[in-house]
């Protein structure tokens, strides 16, 4: 009689489907924590902490999760579930350590680690980076922890709260690379907000969702379901979103891969059509490998079916999901734009952005896209300077309006005189009203 799955088990996947869709999300181009950050710092704290809780399922963070029975639930390590919850908790702060630490150097990072990845070879890099790392999901080759690392973990129970905390921390960074298509693009985020308290709360945030499970196991000695076919779900959603993010990068770094109109709609739904039956075929795979399956003969050529099926149909509509939406008729040039509003003495607007900045690429696709925005702009002389690769005429623009970061969104009066700036993601009802008040 086939087992029935956890209930436990079920949970953590639907945990991980509200996780990872948002994250694929994030590849397209759309912050999400942006959006929940304007809607007050709970739900972004909240969508972190289920971000990490969700993340737990990666395979080279679930089956660490174990290692803390022996370390923080043995007799002689914890005897009483005070002592446990102490050392949990010192292991979970060990853990928020590092995190913390990344969300930090992000925020002052901010425009540097900008720039850094503006440059073409590093954008390549991350990207043969995720998708090697999506091969690894895929099962191309396995991306765990040594077991003799394992060992060596499950012996570091009897430190004390010290040891655990260094514990907490070891573990984070095996575990840190397993959470990379989300805490990427979180990160970036953070780097754009410039905002250390920010980004370290958000981090910290996260790390508590990501250490609770090992805090209930440590404390509680919590029975969590054995990994089994499931996992291999799991893999395969986390395989496909890598390599939605290497196609992300690869991407930005090859503008041959960007569609410039939206593709006929016997295109999407073709490409959607690939991604569902590729879904499908996964679902076969993970049915195959459970013990004792009618259907094992078919686990392999799914699987292998499978893979191309989802990652082309969820590139393609990540592809259709970048298209450019109607924009104003920016100049390129300011010698030009300067020229042209001192002969109509006209305003003018200039947008500062960069491909790597997520709250530039919201003012594109939601603000100055907007029909009443563009109407009252065409009174200005539209001017957007492109930092992502910084070169000394970008660097010279940037020092004469006095951009310190991005984005950045100047007005200029018809007499070229300032009367506001944006250093932030604003909403079009916003921007039409500073543009309206602008002669």
């Amino acid at each position: 009689m086939a087992r029935r799955p956890h209930p436990l088990a079920l949970v953590l996947v639907v945990v991980l489907g509200c996780v990872l869709l948002p994250s694929l999300a994030y590849a397209g181009d759309a912050s999400m924590f942006e959006r929940a950050l304007q809607r007050g710092l709970g739900p972004a704290f909240a969508l972190a902490f289920v971000s990490g809780l969700g993340l737990t399922l990666t395979p080279c963070v679930y089956p660490m999760i174990a290692i803390t029975v022996s370390v923080f639930g043995g007799a002689e390590a914890a005897p009483t579930r005070g002592r446990a919850a102490a050392l949990s908790a010192s292991f979970v702060l060990g853990m928020a350590a590092l995190f913390t630490g990344l969300g930090v150097f992000f925020a002052l990072s901010g425009q540097v680690f900008g720039s850094f990845l503006g440059n073409v070879w590093v954008l390549r890099s991350l990207a043969a980076i995720f998708f090697a790392l999506a091969l690894s999901m895929f099962g191309a080759w396995e991306f765990a922890l040594p077991s003799s690392l394992q060992n060596r973990l499950a012996s570091a129970g009897g430190l004390g709260l010290g040891g655990a905390f260094v514990l907490g921390l070891v573990t984070s960074l095996v575990a840190a690379p397993c959470t990379g298509p989300f805490m990427t693009g979180l990160l970036l985020w953070i780097s754009t907000t410039k905002s250390v308290w920010l980004g370290a709360g958000i981090m910290f945030v996260f790390a508590l969702g990501l250490g609770a499970p090992f805090f209930l196991v440590g404390t509680f000695a919590v029975s969590l379901p054995k990994g089994g076919s499931w996992m291999l779900a799991v893999k395969w959603f986390f395989g496909v979103a890598l390599a939605l993010l290497a196609y992300y990068f690869l991407r930005i770094a090859t503008p041959s891969l960007q569609l410039q109109t939206a593709p006929p709609s016997f295109a999407m739904v073709g490409a959607a059509c690939a991604l569902l039956l590729g879904f499908l075929l996964a679902v076969v795979y993970v049915v195959s490998e459970r013990r004792n399956s009618k259907i094992a003969h078919l686990g392999k050529p799914a699987h292998l079916a499978s893979i191309p099926l989802g990652v082309f149909g969820a590139c393609f509509l990540l592809a259709a999901f970048l298209v450019p939406p109607p924009a104003l008729a920016w100049l390129a040039g300011e010698a030009e734009a300067l020229e042209v509003a001192r002969r109509d003495h006209k305003p003018m607007l200039v947008d500062f952005g960069a491909e790597w900045c997520a709250a530039c690429k919201e003012l594109t696709k939601f603000t100055f896209s907007d029909e009443a925005v563009r109407q009252e702009a065409t009174r200005f002389v539209a001017l957007q300077i492109d930092a992502t690769d910084d070169d000394s005429r970008i660097d010279a623009v940037k020092e004469k309006y006095k951009v310190v970061g991005l984005p950045t969104v100047v007005l200029l009066d018809s007499d070229g005189k300032e009367t506001k700036r944006f250093n932030e993601f604003v909403t079009p009802e916003v921007m039409l009203d500073a543009l309206r008040a602008v002669k």
